[in-house]
């Protein structure tokens, strides 16, 4: 005897529904789709390990700029002359088996009258413990007030060169420190300026076409066809040598930025020329958009992530152009102090070689570019929206 097969009970949840809960959909999550496109590229760029540990060490950096004062445990242009061309100091524990904390050990010296050196020898014998959060050198902090607590300082009557002295018997430590703060931000300052022109001409070119593309593409063209070094070292000559630290530095910025922008020009205008002819720019244009508010409000904001990405990768040329020329002795003076002046006091090969730690400014010098490289790439995968 044939039976109808039974129903299947029909069963309704209790609990109540929250509409901005996430559910999943498959083997996905809801959210994912709901993401912006900022959320999908930051979701992307932290699974690129290297390129997030390489942001934290710039983040590093760039939190130290504005308290270069209180961590360097000398004023930039302290001279000690007793200690003319020191060698790096070490920083100890342990002193005969027992713990005192950090430490250095101090210097003797004696002059040899055959090589006409200063010879430095370690006495062991009585270690001298660095102060933290102590009371040194005096400065303006901030150009606002003036103080003198360090973070940490020289054992009293006692030396701390970490990384040696140079011919003036500055710390070279403190000086790299203070570089810092000038290199650091020619390179920002200078994609400002880069990333400004990059996007007027570029969105002009790749919006409006005609006389006017082919107007800037030829511009552009002159500039990229121009020798890049012999031109910053053109420009640079050409500033005023009665010029003040200040305006030198501005200068220099200018010059970076406006030999830097032709590139970020070509970016942003073939990405116009694909997006122009989107529905949603049309939509703009019938509804009464003027030109300059369809390139602002609707066609730059579409790629904005890839502009980042590419000023990213830029910055660290800006780094290596402004140390590129005070090394050549073209670009910033002393009294400024940048990691391209304190490589400027290297160029003697004779004392490189007698006192190789004149050569340490070039350590941040790779260190930042390297991670600027990193996180540009993880920036540009993050961004990219096939990969």
């Amino acid at each position: 005897m044939n039976t109808l097969p039974t129903r299947a009970r029909h069963y309704v949840d209790p609990s109540p529904f929250d509409a901005g809960a996430s559910e999943p959909i498959g083997t996905e999550n809801e959210s994912f789709y709901r993401a912006s496109s900022w959320q999908l590229m930051w979701w992307k760029f932290r699974r690129h390990k290297v390129a997030v540990a390489a942001a934290f060490v710039l983040l590093a950096f760039y939190l130290a700029v504005p308290f270069v004062e209180v961590i360097a445990p000398y004023n930039q242009t302290k001279r000690n002359g007793d200690f003319l061309y020191a060698p790096p100091q070490g920083i100890h524990l342990m002193h005969e088996g027992r713990f005192i904390g950090p430490f250095v050990y101090p210097y003797k010296y004696s002059f040899d009258l055959e090589t006409f050196r200063r010879v430095y020898t370690v006495d062991r014998s009585q270690p001298q413990p660095l102060r933290f959060l102590c009371r040194g050198d005096s400065y303006e902090f901030w150009g606002v007030w003036t103080t003198n607590v360090h973070l940490v300082c020289p054992p009293e009557n006692g030396t701390l060169f970490i990384l040696g002295t140079d011919r003036l018997g500055r710390d070279l430590f403190s000086r790299i420190v203070y570089g810092a703060r000038i290199s650091l931000t020619i390179g920002l300052i200078g994609i400002a300026v880069s990333f400004t022109l990059g996007l007027f001409f570029g969105g002009l070119a790749g919006y409006l076409g005609g006389w006017v593309d082919h107007v800037i593409q030829r511009m552009i063209e002159i500039l990229r066809s121009l020798p890049e070094l012999p031109l910053w070292l053109a420009l640079s000559a050409a500033l005023p040598p009665n010029w003040s630290p200040i305006l030198v530095f501005f200068g220099i910025t200018i010059i970076l930025g406006l030999l830097d922008w032709p590139g970020l020009a070509r970016a942003v205008r073939s990405k116009l020329l694909a997006l122009r002819e989107e529905d949603f720019v049309k939509a703009a244009e019938l509804m009464g958009a003027s030109k300059g508010r369809v390139i602002a409000r609707h066609l730059i904001p579409n790629f904005m992530s890839h502009l980042i990405a590419s000023a990213t990768l830029s910055i660290p040329s800006m780094i290596l152009g402004e140390t590129a020329l005070s090394f050549l002795g073209l670009g910033l003076r002393p009294p400024v102090t940048s990691w391209g002046v304190l490589l400027n006091e290297a160029q003697n090969l004779a004392a490189v070689q007698l006192h190789p730690w004149l050569l340490f400014p070039m350590v941040p010098v790779i260190i930042v570019v390297l991670a600027f490289n990193f996180m540009g790439d993880g920036m540009r995968d993050a961004a990219d929206p096939y990969h």
